[in-house]
């Protein structure tokens, strides 16, 4: 769980809330009743069992990929259109010599920007020859020699949000074309969409590119103006359930909260996605990535980063390398941590092991708009113990 406070001083000291409660699939199912969440106080009933994913897509895309949340890294928060293939091949580069490739961070995605601003003559899409001279399929080679994977993007539109050529219409030869450059993710956005509703838009593209016989991780993004989570498990991988993200606190937290709503549809092959980190774009303090990070985890979010790795700073690192952190987003039994209200007079440090017995609730002090994560493991008692 994560413990955090929301304070007006960065500095004041408070008695801390916990928010969110994540189960590891080595604890032991515990029937409790939780708070009603404000947002759904007028839409479902409290919530039982912290293990409910009654809601979660029967029919889904069986692609067999998403069996935890992609990590993985995206140009768009840091870099914007401002890409080419030189800083595709050194981020590459830099998620192997840093280590992050190693902790499950593989997918290399190229947001927007990527493709010329017309289709050839033979109406097929072409990456921009400044930037991509070589082509995303010789990109894709040298990514996948170094054991990782590449993402491209488009749109379920007839322009991209940047105005290049949307897939709509031409979702059968762009995803034929994609396969063919070995690429082995789309992020599919959702600009100039001729107001056709989300649900008639993305399914073609799932089609598509089943019918390559590439898998394909397919990331929806209709920044959850048709609530995805409803629908899209039988579409996508994942899908936005909320507008944009930026390099703000209030933008995090306010996309954190609208996330924690639909929790229960998510699950493996399929989740929810509040955007991708902002972590180490220097908008936020280290505390505030911490909380950022930590709830990005507990949320099943995609873990993609979205600051140049490059040149990250050593507490940047600090934060997306930790391990046990990591380790609650990709855990196998695939439950959202959601958003309750508890709070504790016990207090522990961040990476502590308390051996003891704790019956207690815990809690600790930290500063605003800090957090503290606690990995709790019930105790197992033999029959020799209980005689």
């Amino acid at each position: 769980m994560v413990l955090q406070s929301r304070g007006s001083s960065a500095m004041a000291p408070v008695l801390i809330t916990i928010m969110y409660i994540y189960v590891m699939s080595v604890m032991i199912a515990a029937r409790m009743v939780l708070p009603v969440h404000p947002y759904s106080r007028s839409l479902v009933k409290p919530i039982s069992n912290i293990f409910d994913t009654s809601n979660y897509g029967v029919f889904q895309l069986d692609n067999g990929l998403a069996q935890t949340p992609q990590m993985g890294w995206n140009s768009w928060n840091f870099f914007a259109c401002n890409i080419n293939e030189t800083v595709i091949k050194e981020t590459a580069d830099a998620l192997i010599s840093t280590g992050l490739a190693g902790l499950g961070y593989n997918y290399v995605n190229i947001d927007d920007c990527w493709s010329s601003w017309a289709r050839n003559s033979k109406g097929q899409l072409v990456p921009d020859p400044k930037t991509f001279p070589s082509g995303i399929k010789a990109l894709a080679d040298y990514v996948h020699a170094k054991g990782l994977k590449l993402g491209i993007y488009s749109d379920a539109g007839v322009f991209t949000c940047q105005v290049r050529p949307g897939s709509l219409y031409h979702e059968n030869d762009d995803a034929a074309l994609f396969a063919s450059w070995d690429v082995d993710y789309l992020k599919y956005d959702n600009c100039f969409n001729l107001g056709i509703p989300p649900k008639e838009r993305y399914p073609p593209m799932r089609d598509a590119l089943n019918a390559t016989g590439r898998k394909i991780f397919y990331s929806l993004c209709e920044w959850g103006v048709d609530d995805p989570a409803l629908w899209a498990g039988k579409v996508g991988n994942s899908w936005r359930t909320t507008d944009d993200i930026n390099d703000s606190w209030a933008s995090m937290t306010s996309i954190a909260d609208l996330n924690d709503k639909w929790a229960a549809y998510a699950g493996p092959g399929g989740w929810n996605d509040p955007d991708m980190l902002e972590v180490g774009n220097g908008g936020m303090t280290y505390q505030e990535y911490r909380a950022h990070f930590s709830i990005w985890a507990l949320m099943k979010a995609p873990l993609l980063v979205g600051c140049d790795v490059r040149n990250m700073m050593s507490e940047t690192f600090e934060i997306l390398s930790n391990e046990e952190v990591i380790a609650v987003n990709q855990d196998s039994l695939g439950v959202q941590g959601r958003k309750v209200y508890v709070s504790g007079t016990d207090g522990c440090e961040q990476h502590e092991v308390v051996a003891d017995n704790r019956v207690a609730s815990l809690s600790a002090q930290v500063e605003a708009h800090a957090c503290e994560m606690l990995i709790l493991t019930p105790q197992t008692t033999t029959n020799s113990q209980i005689l």
